[in-house]
């Protein structure tokens, strides 16, 4: 069985929208674009790293796969990353026809929570949801998410897409592992784990 694995970056106050440019996404009137790499580091990025040497695939929202699409093929082909990002599969939920053009990547067809489930079922290693803001969500409602890997940067927004926006579903968490890099950011893995429960001080 594939497992799910949501990883994202995160401001303090849990906004994942649009961390690598001004211009990724304006959804909202959302004027704060850009807000990652200025409270990142080298350790960040050497952790990301490592998740993805794992024989890992994609599975993407239809914007963050047009905002991958745009940029990787194209990108330094020196910087090993790139090879890796066009190399590997991507699966891609999507509620309008949408032409995949990248390298590698499947259209998934019909109900996005279907679509995984069967995923889930099939052959092959984890599949990590990128960005994704929405996709997340159905899955997090549909309790298809195995594990969290996150980087909780030093800042505060104030606005802008949630990972855990109201009505999330409880879930237990165990810890895997977390760090604090040099920078301030917490880079933190979660297995979940069924419900949450409950105990009183009194």
């Amino acid at each position: 069985m594939r497992e799910i694995i949501i990883t994202t970056f995160l401001t303090l106050d849990g906004v994942m929208q649009a961390p690598g440019g001004s211009d990724e996404d304006r959804a909202s009137g959302f004027e704060h674009g850009g807000w990652q790499k200025p409270v990142s580091d080298d350790e960040v990025e050497a952790a990301i790293a490592g998740w993805y040497e794992e024989p890992v695939g994609m599975l993407l929202g239809r914007r963050t796969y047009e905002i991958f699409a745009s940029y990787w093929p194209t990108a330094d082909p020196s910087n090993p990353f790139t090879q890796r990002m066009n190399s590997m599969q991507k699966y891609v939920a999507s509620r309008t026809p949408t032409e995949l053009e990248w390298e590698n990547s499947t259209l998934l067809r019909g109900d996005a929570a279907d679509a995984v489930r069967a995923l889930k079922e099939s052959e092959g290693g984890p599949l990590f949801v990128v960005g994704s803001g929405d996709l997340a969500q159905t899955l997090m409602r549909n309790e298809l998410v195995d594990e969290y890997r996150l980087t909780v940067h030093p800042v505060i927004i104030g606005s802008g897409k949630r990972l855990f926006a109201d009505g999330a579903v409880p879930t237990a968490l165990e810890p895997v592992s977390a760090k604090t890099t040099k920078s301030g950011t917490i880079v933190a893995v979660y297995r979940t784990k069924g419900k949450p429960s409950y105990d009183t001080y009194a």
